[in-house]
């Protein structure tokens, strides 16, 4: 294992190993959301402004200046991830997972979880999910993944429960607002179970809309079975 100190290290090799922008993603892909470590650092505030270059930069900059903060390695994880470098962002929440605090362990259990489920293999995402959720089941964050998850897998129970838990734990949506994504699905997929659950069908059935006519066949058979049920 890497020490802390070489942490930037890493992080510089991770990317240059992977080369350019990976492949897109598998028929069976189930985009999830990226979550920040925090969301009051420069970094993470550049990165949920949509500027993801000024964003890496400062979070390259924060290891430098402590090597020890795994909540930034998380970050600039996040950043690869929605710069198209997916295998660089698992190398380094990989070495969060194995070293970090529980709360950035947490947030890379999740976005290891994304990752997965975007390569199609939907059981380990479940997994990895499921695991961020033991580590603190007072954070809303894997609740929200999880919901997401069940409800592409056709699971409309677990989906529902999953994010009535979600909201519950997220009063005032502040987990949310750390929430990064690489398509526009993924907000329109979690905009919609929210308004179901609150009731608000209109709001519910233009998401749907927005999720179907995306470009994942998982989601789009998703939205077919909400607004077919409407």
């Amino acid at each position: 294992m890497p020490r802390p100190a070489h942490l930037a290290a890493l992080a510089a090799v991770a990317l240059a190993a992977c080369g350019g922008a990976d492949p897109r993603v598998a028929d069976e892909a189930v985009p999830l959301v990226a979550t920040l470590s925090a969301t009051a650092t420069p970094g993470a505030q550049k990165l949920l402004a949509g500027d993801r270059a000024g964003a890496r930069g400062a979070f390259e900059s924060a290891l430098g200046a402590n090597p020890d903060d795994l909540g930034a390695l998380n970050d600039l994880a996040v950043s690869y991830f929605l710069e198209g470098h997916a295998e660089a962002a698992r190398r380094l929440l990989d070495e969060v997972v194995a070293a970090g605090t529980p709360r950035a362990q947490q947030a890379a259990l999740v976005n290891l979880g994304e990752l997965y489920a975007l390569e199609g293999y939907l059981t380990a995402a479940q997994a990895y999910l499921e695991t961020a959720r033991g580590i603190d089941p007072s954070r809303p964050e894997p609740w929200y993944a999880l919901a997401l998850l069940a409800d592409a897998r056709g699971d409309a129970t677990a989906a529902r429960e999953a994010v009535r838990e979600a909201l519950r734990l997220d009063d005032g949506a502040a987990a949310r607002a750390g929430f990064a994504y690489l398509y526009a699905e993924e907000r329109a997929h979690l905009e919609a179970l929210i308004a179901e659950q609150a009731g608000d069908r209109a709001a519910a059935a233009t998401r749907w809309r927005e999720v179907g006519q995306g470009r994942f066949g998982t989601l789009s058979q998703a939205a077919e079975r909400h607004l077919g049920a409407d």
